[in-house]
């Protein structure tokens, strides 16, 4: 397994090869890779969280027509935004893949 090595402040400019990269446009890749799945997951770990919270409203909502479809809009609205999430995912890994 490979050291992860946190940077906080530099002061001057800081060769790649000291701390464990070789490339410049090989690490760019990686690290743009590695935030995008972060963003990626974060957002879908969210979407998750609003799919459960919106079914507690519907199961909840007795009947309520306002309450039912404001559970319904939010649980769409989760459902698209995940699968929004997916091809964005998809899309950055093929165009990731073919540039690096």
């Amino acid at each position: 397994m490979r050291p992860v090595y946190w940077l906080v402040a530099a002061t001057e400019k800081i060769d790649p090869g000291s701390i464990g990269l070789s490339s410049p446009q090989k690490d760019a890749n990686q690290a743009l890779d590695s935030i995008l799945t972060t963003v990626y997951a974060w957002a879908g770990v969210i979407c998750i969280i609003v799919i459960i919270i919106a079914g507690y409203y519907y199961t909840n909502s007795s009947g309520d027509p306002a309450g039912v479809n404001r559970a319904k809009q939010a649980i769409v609205g989760s459902v698209a935004g995940l699968v929004i999430i997916i091809m964005a995912f998809a899309v950055t890994q093929f165009a990731l893949g073919r540039i690096g």
